[in-house]
Formats: C-alpha cells, structure tokens, sequence
C-alpha cells in the first residue's frame, strides 16, 4: 500500500437465502418497487395502488403462477404500499401440486420473481426519456414469475408465517452499518 491511501473496506449483505424455507409456503417481498423503470419503461408512483388496494384488500388480489388465470397457486395475507414499494406476504397452497412444485423451486433458489397485473388508471408519458408514469393502477393479480418486467421485484425470503424478525435485524444492521 502506498504511504497517505487510506484502505476501504465495503460489506455487502446478501438476501435471506430462500434455502431456510419453512414448509408451510408462506413468502414475502416486492412485488414493484416505486420509481424504478421496468424492462417495458414503466415506472409506479407512490400512491398508485393505494386506491385499489381499500377497495380490494389482499383477499380480492389473485396469487397466480406466470400470470395464467388458470394456475392460482395460493393467497396473498398481505399486499400493502410501504416508501420502497408494493410489499407482500403471499401463501402458497400446498395442496395444489403446481403450487408445491414453485415451493420447492423457491426453496431451492431457483425461482425468485414478482410481477404484477394491473388496469393502468392514470399515466403520463415523459417525453424525453420515453418512460411512462403509472399513478393509478386496478391491482387485480400478483404472479411469482421466472423473469420479472421489474427485475429487483423479488421474492426475499419463503419463510414460517411467524413474524420477519431476521429481515428487521438485516434492515437494522444496514441502517447501521450504512
């Protein structure tokens, strides 16, 4: 090292591994993420789903797998707008042999997307940079998906239904360490 260059040192936290699953197919995690564009220049505002989501609730908002209407695979117990995104806390239902089949390749890493199905309600086009603003969206399906449109809209961990105490310590130790 050269006299008067200062060493920095970096740490990096990975995701919960999916590999600590639980077995009774309960997960969390983005389904959008506000303010990022996805791969079709769409970009979701603060306050886009709120609307929908009084109206419909988590019950009213579909579980399915790649978007198909005819393979739900379970439930959403919560779908709720937080200051990074849409969060949400779905359970696959294990009696359904395509829903064990995602559970184990959730478990195994090897499916981790979220995608959303919506009615756009409002949007304005930014002409610039070609990326359209979804202000209001009809949430009516949330998908897990091999490639999301929105590639950080994952699924960050499959866990028990008890409460996400690993994810706060992690969310605390970077607020900490940041």
């Amino acid at each position: 090292m050269k006299p008067g260059t200062a060493t920095i040192h970096e740490r990096k936290f990975l995701p919960e591994p999916p590999g600590a699953v639980d077995q009774d197919g309960v997960f969390e995690g983005y389904a959008s993420l506000f303010g990022q564009p996805d791969l079709g220049k769409d970009v979701v505002v603060p306050g886009a789903f709120a609307e929908s989501l009084r109206r419909r609730g988590a019950r009213d908002v579909r579980l399915l797998w790649q978007h198909d209407p005819g393979q739900p695979i379970g439930r959403w117990l919560r779908i709720a707008e937080d200051r990074r995104g849409l969060r949400v806390r779905g359970k696959l239902n294990l009696a359904v042999e395509r829903a064990r089949e995602i559970h184990a390749l959730m478990r195994d890493g090897a499916v981790d997307g979220l995608s959303i199905g919506f009615r756009v309600e409002r949007a304005r086009a930014e002409r610039p940079t070609g990326l359209r603003r979804l202000e209001k969206l009809d949430l009516w399906e949330i998908s897990v998906v091999t490639f999301p449109m929105l590639p950080d809209a994952r699924v960050e961990a499959v866990k028990d239904a008890s409460p996400d105490l690993a994810a706060r310590i992690r969310r605390a130790a970077l607020r900490l360490l940041s």
